[in-house]
């Protein structure tokens, strides 16, 4: 048995997220049956993120185990033929049978990408969070900082799995504007259920003026999901980097 390691590109707009469900398409899903169509065999694809409904990747990577002869150069051509349009495999490698392209991963990088001006455009509606309202962005830098470090992200977390460890460490936070766009990023070694997108919405009232920067750490501190801001929509969220 091989173990394949994939590198994935996808528009979300149309899948109910990465992992497989009962009754909506998802991302998992459609890989799935390309590799059984390409290879003849059903396999258990593992993503390194479960990204949700709506939310795209630039650089998603997922890793099965296979008895295929393809050789693993030749896996995206095969693949690609007969994945749909939003769904592109850019590269196929065999790793290590340890590696899992889950557990392995040491740390993660999503960007998030708000259109700030007074009218929506219409042709990124489905790849970012048209806020009219003028934003501060400095005051947004500012908040950024306390992200920054090892903190229990309770605050910054949907309710879900209860057990799943709540302290993370942020690498990096940034926030930059380029003319109506601006650009958050984020890395980290793993993230709460929506913790990208509480922070996104946190960052946002702060530069609204509903948060100011320097309540940041007493939230962090309160464990307190209501004492943070939003939940992003999912349009503007990409998955952009793994670090092995």
């Amino acid at each position: 048995m091989k173990n394949i390691m994939l590198i994935i590109e996808y528009d979300g707009t149309n899948y109910h997220g990465w992992q497989y469900q009962k009754n909506a398409i998802t991302v998992q899903e459609v890989l799935e049956k390309a590799i059984e169509k390409v290879t003849g065999e059903k396999v258990n694809l593992i993503g390194s993120s479960r990204t949700d409904t709506g939310v795209h990747a630039l650089y998603q990577v997922a890793n099965f185990k296979t008895k295929t002869k393809i050789p693993p150069e030749k896996l995206p051509y095969a693949l690609n033929a007969v994945l749909p349009d939003d769904v592109v495999v850019v590269k196929a490698k065999e790793v290590d049978k340890s590696f899992h392209a889950r557990y392995s991963a040491r740390s993660k990088r999503y960007r998030y990408l708000i259109l700030n001006r007074q009218f929506p455009m219409p042709t990124m509606r489905n790849y970012c969070w048209h806020v009219p309202y003028p934003l501060d962005v400095e005051a947004m830098k500012k908040a950024a900082f306390f992200f920054r470090g090892t903190h229990d992200f309770s605050a910054f977390k949907a309710s879900g799995n209860k057990k799943v460890n709540p302290v993370k460490t942020i690498f990096d936070l940034t926030v930059e504007k380029e003319g109506d766009l601006i650009k958050i990023e984020v890395e980290a070694d793993g993230f709460l259920y929506n913790m990208v997108r509480i922070i996104v919405g946190t960052l946002v009232y702060v530069g609204l003026g509903k948060i100011k920067a320097g309540e940041i750490p007493a939230i962090i501190e309160s464990k307190d999901r209501t004492k943070a801001g939003i939940t992003a929509p999912p349009q503007g969220l990409y998955l952009v980097r793994i670090v092995y």
